[in-house]
């Protein structure tokens, strides 16, 4: 279905043949999302837009005003850091303690003192590397059975973005889904992987990523409304 365009409002407009009732969400790029059963018409799609509009207008608001506010991480002990949804303390150690910069180690950050000037940068390249890996394990588990061959997984800075499919079958994500609970980093997985056959995000595509994960409206769901929250190094 085309975007639905209602007064300075777009839309994009996904239908699902599980879905009873309508849904708008802003997911974490700002965009806004209209969730339908299928066959819904448009005059009522509108008027539910209408009817919500000074909703989604705070929603844009508090969306925006996040952005601004993120706290900035303190590499101090206490600090808590994500790692697949959970919140890990960060403990300063001596730089004798450790060989490696940084290891989590029986539920805590550890980090060696001569580190701490580059901190985040040692975090930065810590979740880069476990995202590779555990994104490498899940994009083959759900390619088998999705009947997909991606060419590879690079993990980088996509921005507001947490993933993409690029030319060649590669997918692309962020390395902040790492910091993701699993089963929403799961979602982003299967989203990308449903893009090799489906380019847009057109009902197809929907119907493909339900057949995939049928529960997927309740995880991207979760994502719209809590990605923003997520906060990196």
């Amino acid at each position: 279905m085309t975007p639905l365009a209602v007064d300075d409002l777009t839309l994009e407009v996904r239908e699902s043949s599980r879905r009873k009732t309508l849904e708008i969400t802003v997911d974490r790029e700002g965009e806004l999302v209209i969730a339908a059963p299928t066959g819904t018409d448009e005059q009522r799609l509108r008027d539910f837009v209408i009817e919500k509009r000074l909703w989604i207008y705070q929603k844009l608001t508090q969306k925006a005003e996040r952005r601004r506010r993120l706290p900035q991480k303190e590499y101090v002990n206490g600090e808590g850091f994500l790692y697949l949804g959970r919140s890990y303390r960060l403990k300063c150690v001596p730089n004798d303690a450790q060989d490696a910069p940084l290891k989590l180690v029986a539920g805590r950050f550890q980090l060696r003192e001569y580190a701490l000037p580059d901190a985040r940068d040692h975090f930065f390249r810590w979740y880069t590397a476990r995202a590779s890996d555990w994104l490498t394990v899940k994009v083959g588990e759900h390619a088998r059975r999705m009947g997909v061959e991606p060419a590879g997984v690079t993990v980088q800075d996509l921005g507001y973005r947490w993933g993409s499919c690029g030319k060649g079958n590669r997918v692309y994500f962020h390395w902040k889904t790492i910091l993701l609970p699993r089963h929403i980093a799961e979602y982003v997985v299967a989203h990308e992987l449903v893009h090799l056959h489906e380019p847009h995000h057109t009902p197809a595509f929907w119907r493909r990523l339900e057949r995939a994960m049928p529960d997927y409206e309740q995880r991207k769901g979760w994502l719209a409304r809590h990605g923003i929250e997520v906060e990196g190094v």
